[in-house]
């Protein structure tokens, strides 16, 4: 049993070390065919990581210095919650996948604010400061948090009863921050949560967060790109609906998939499968890869998609991306692997777009969806 209660330990401890800075810091450039530009933001490389993992964004800047091409933080509540009660982390490391049933476990919008709000202080402080020149013309990659690009989960209460002012909260309070800002429906563990991704709910939704996005001041760089997180437990109508809300509300982005409740193959042998909550990692790869084909068709490839669910290699990495993703995201084979698998995912999905003749990573993107 001692196992299962320590994957939560294990979770605070990696978190705590990126956040001192006690992890490795990556000196090489990425490779060069690599770099992609989404939402006018450019990024170094698309593997970015998922949130759940810096839910209270404590190590935003030790995470970006291993490599990440982007961190997305949260999920971020409104108002403080402690989530489910422990153990809610439960590893299958057999089958190189996690179950999490944490319900949102937040220390809410305004200590995330100040902590965001202080890094944010502290490198405007460096850009001002430092001596050396830099040219206009230089493309400079990333964004507000410094170099690598910042995404704010955005997440509601348990108890609250009104879903969209919880979201329009998190807007309020966390969008200077945010490179891009993600509505997060799709969850397991809050109950009724999943019900906002129907068609008229997610509508409703949208329009709200995306008004209280838009009446606020915003510099020549404009608004923050509005996400939303989906489920990989979805109907092709679900998924139709999903689209059409998308399309016709230009949101900017969604991102494919979420975890999932259901057991695939061969999870289901594992007695930790019976525990309640969604399920990642390794087995969630092909669910998720199916949802985000059907997506990109769907949208007929006009909006950006980040591909998350099951990745563990560049080879992984390279086939989310051929079935729609403009972007990926890690999160389990990050926890089994540590700060290693970055480069070395790098250097793997480098190598496939040169093995294939291509030249970048748009090039690739939905490239089996033609």
């Amino acid at each position: 049993m001692k196992q299962l209660s320590d994957a939560e330990f294990a979770h605070k401890l990696a978190v705590t070390a990126a956040s001192r800075g006690w992890v490795p810091r990556e000196k090489r450039p990425d490779p060069a065919n690599l770099g992609l530009e989404v939402w006018g933001r450019k990024f170094s490389n698309p593997i970015g990581l998922a949130a759940g993992f810096d839910k209270n964004a404590e190590a935003v800047e030790g995470l970006l210095g291993m490599g990440f091409g982007f961190v997305e933080v949260g999920s971020v509540t409104p108002v403080p919650q402690e989530g489910n009660p422990k153990p809610r982390i439960f590893r299958l490391r057999k089958e190189g996948a996690i179950i999490n049933r944490c319900g949102f476990n937040s220390e809410g919008i305004v200590a995330v604010a100040k902590r965001l709000g202080a890094q944010h202080g502290k490198r405007k402080l460096a850009e001002t400061s430092s001596t050396s020149p830099s040219s206009s013309e230089e493309t400079k990659h990333g964004g507000k948090a410094g170099p690598g690009i910042l995404g704010v989960n955005l997440g509601k209460n348990k108890t609250s009863e009104d879903a969209a002012a919880d979201y329009v909260q998190g807007v309020h309070t966390l969008s200077q921050y945010a490179d891009y800002l993600v509505i997060n429906v799709s969850s397991p563990n809050t109950p009724g949560l999943r019900m906002l991704q129907g068609r008229k709910q997610l509508k409703d939704l949208v329009k709200k967060v995306q008004a209280a996005r838009d009446e606020m001041q915003w510099g020549e760089e404009g608004p923050p790109p509005l996400l939303v997180k989906i489920a990989p437990d979805l109907s092709r109508e679900d998924l139709e609906d999903i689209a059409a809300v998308a399309l016709a509300l230009r949101l900017d982005g969604l991102i494919i998939s979420n975890t999932t409740i259901s057991r695939p193959d061969p999870v289901d042998k594992n007695p930790v499968s019976e525990e309640a909550g969604g399920l990642s990692g390794k087995p969630l790869f092909n669910l998720s890869n199916r949802i985000l084909r059907e997506m990109y068709i769907l949208t007929r490839g006009k909006i950006p998609l980040i591909g998350c669910g099951g990745i563990s290699s560049g080879e992984d990495a390279y086939k989310k991306i051929r079935a729609g993703a403009s972007l990926l995201q890690l999160y389990t084979a990050f926890a089994y692997g540590g700060p290693a698998l970055i480069p070395q995912m790098k250097a793997e999905l480098s190598e496939c777009l040169e093995r294939d003749g291509f030249k970048s990573i748009l090039d690739v993107v939905g490239a089996d969806c033609r």
